[in-house]
């Protein structure tokens, strides 16, 4: 009972845990279908365990200018004298382990209540050391938090490392790993170029801060700002952003370190937090990539990993970027990592996943995840780490699940190769290639020159979202359960039923035709499968702010395959109300497999309330052209299974 209560607390705060389990709640003969048997290649990593049993301690690390941070080491139990190991560190700042209340601290080792205590121990058996760090201003370490990953934050990952090498059980050899927020502080670890560190794993984690979490499309993510900014307020007061009372009764907080000193510090590290700056309030002072945020006082680039490739590449660590298609934005963004970091050892992996990777969230075998992922993860660092020759530099550079088919998938490059197909949007609301609209079948398409569509900023998708994922708020694998409902509030185009097997693997680009009566607008396109029973079935979205549409011929920031706006302040273009503009923007990618006698359909709204923030104040009169001079259309990167 008590496993799950943790396990669900670490959920709630963003952790991850990785399921291995391969029943699923309600399903009687459900069979994972995510599974890797040929590559990536399974890893047996279990037969070469080295170690049973661990030793433990945890204590304060006094860092340069004097801000103790919190610390604790995993070792192998029984290490022979003059045996070294090496090291995978993970900085946090969801709480390095719990504090229970009795009789659950009596009924439970102490330090089994980490909520990494699965993955952390079967590295440590692997013989591995692990080093798990409250971050400056979180936990029970010392300091405050004016923003994400401060230089000082940063500053301390390189500190420790240094700790960790000076160590008789290290053998110099430091690898990094974390989800979410530490799968960035991982990322950023890199930037210190430590010598030491020769390898990391970000696991489900941004790449550009505004356009992959904070303003996709240039779209203020309120829900998960606000509901992010809250939990970590409530975690930086030492209590539990829950009302589960089962957990409320089980988790005092988080675990002090050992020691008469560290219990006598603790409350002083507890009230160094009250200078934490809420997230959520400085991003609701900024629209633009730009702009300074009036609480924090920095633009989002200022702390974002992109903007430190440059370091990342010189540290000369091999880099696993690894994520899931409902995983938020941040499939992109660990496509965006594997496009920019340039080492040839680095490896991109993205599966039917949400964020953590407990699910398969694909329609077609939505379950209890079955892959693999402590082994994918061993094997990478195994290599990189130990030099165990285990094949993985003899796999292809990128794996990908193709959903629908439930299948993986193997490349070199991404995206895959593929045929950049267009779709047209036309009258009688449908969507047709070239070859359609020469169809005698077909003539009644130009009786319409655009559709009308009223935008009612009350229309959502719903909680079962790719968005909730990324707080771990996602408790489902069926997400998106009622597209065919909420598809009848919005705009829509099908094609006519397919012929054949149709494969979608890359990035899907929308180049819209639009007038408005207003000088702004927001568009959400939803890429959606119809089956033969009319059923809908949400394959992936892209999501854009009218006022962004400048498309930048200035040089990118970093290296990307869709079309590029810069979001700054200057390049804004309001609209000129009933004057037609084009917008051009992504989809966030996907590998997805139409089945015959399916419909391919691009449904438009104007409003996610459930997790957008309305960046005008009122309900625009939107047309969508579809003309020979204005040809809305989306391009799809096929490959056609025949």
């Amino acid at each position: 009972m008590i496993r799950s209560i943790l396990i669900a607390l670490s959920l709630f705060i963003c952790s991850f845990s990785f399921a291995q389990k391969n029943k699923a709640s309600g399903v009687k003969s459900y069979t994972p279908s995510d599974i890797s048997t040929v590559s990536p290649a399974p890893y047996d990593y279990k037969s070469q365990k080295q170690f049973k049993h661990y030793t433990y301690s945890s204590f304060y690390l006094t860092m340069r200018d004097g801000n103790k941070i919190a610390v604790e080491v995993y070792l192998p139990k029984g290490l022979k004298e003059g045996q070294k190991v090496p090291t995978i560190m993970h900085q946090t700042r969801y709480w390095r382990s719990f504090q229970l209340r009795w009789p659950y601290s009596w009924l439970t080792k102490k330090n089994m209540v980490e909520p990494l205590y699965t993955f952390m121990m079967q590295f440590v058996r692997s013989g591995y050391a692990v080093v798990n760090v409250d971050t400056r201003g979180s936990g029970a370490s010392f300091g405050s938090i004016p923003h994400p990953w401060t230089k000082d934050e940063v500053q301390d990952g390189y500190e420790i490392a240094d700790w960790i090498i000076k160590q008789d059980w290290s053998d110099g050899k430091i690898g990094a790993s974390g989800a979410s927020y530490s799968g960035t502080t991982s990322e950023f670890l890199l930037t210190t170029k430590h010598p030491n560190v020769k390898a990391v794993v970000n696991l489900f984690s941004l790449f550009d801060v505004y356009t992959d979490n904070a303003f996709p499309g240039g779209l203020h993510n309120r829900w998960f700002t606000s509901v992010w900014g809250y939990a970590n307020s409530k975690l930086d007061k030492n209590e539990l952003p829950t009302k589960n009372k089962k957990v409320l009764a089980a988790v005092k907080g988080v675990s002090p370190v050992q020691g008469k000193e560290g219990k006598k510090l603790f409350p002083e590290a507890i009230a160094s937090h009250k200078g934490n700056l809420n997230v959520n309030d400085g991003a609701m002072t900024i629209s633009f990539r730009d702009d300074v945020a009036k609480i924090g006082g920095v633009a989002s680039d200022q702390f974002s990993p992109h903007a430190f490739m440059q370091q990342e590449n010189e540290s000369g660590a091999a880099v696993y970027s690894y994520s899931g298609w409902s995983d938020g934005a941040y499939q992109h963004a660990a496509v965006k990592r594997f496009l920019n970091l340039t080492n040839p050892n680095n490896k991109l992996l993205l599966g039917p996943w949400e964020h953590g990777g407990n699910y398969n969230t694909s329609s077609a075998n939505p379950g209890k995840s079955g892959f693999d992922h402590l082994g994918e993860i061993i094997k990478f660092f195994d290599f990189h780490l130990k030099g165990i020759q285990n094949g993985i530099d003899k796999e292809p550079r990128v794996h990908y699940f193709t959903m629908g088919e439930e299948k993986w998938k193997s490349s070199d490059v991404w995206p895959p190769r593929a045929e950049n197909t267009t779709f047209f949007l036309g009258g009688n609301k449908m969507l047709m290639r070239r070859t359609d609209l020469r169809s005698k079948a077909t003539n009644s398409i130009r009786e319409y020159e655009y559709e009308t569509y009223q935008v009612d900023t009350t229309v959502g998708t719903g909680p079962d979202s790719r968005w909730r994922s990324v707080a771990g708020q996602l408790k489902t694998p069926k997400v998106y359960p009622d597209r065919t409902k909420r598809d009848s509030a919005l705009l829509v185009y099908n094609t006519i039923e397919l012929s054949s097997d149709v494969e979608v693997s890359g990035h899907v680009i929308a180049d819209l035709f639009i007038s408005s009566n207003e000088i702004d607008a927001c568009f959400f396109v939803y890429l959606e499968d119809v089956d033969e029973n009319g059923n809908v079935h949400y394959v992936t979205e892209g999501l854009f702010r009218a006022i962004h549409r400048k498309l930048s011929t200035e040089p990118q920031p970093y290296k990307d395959v869709v079309p590029y706006h810069t979001f700054l302040k200057k390049d804004a273009q309001p609209l000129v109300p009933d004057e037609v503009a084009e917008l051009k923007f992504d989809l966030l990618p996907v590998s997805y497999l139409f089945k015959k006698g399916h419909k391919i359909r691009i449904a438009i709204s104007g409003a996610d309330a459930d997790h957008f923030r309305p960046m005008t104040n009122s309900q625009p009169l939107i047309k969508v052209w579809h003309t020979e001079q204005y040809p809305s259309q989306v391009e799809l990167p096929i490959v056609e299974h025949r």
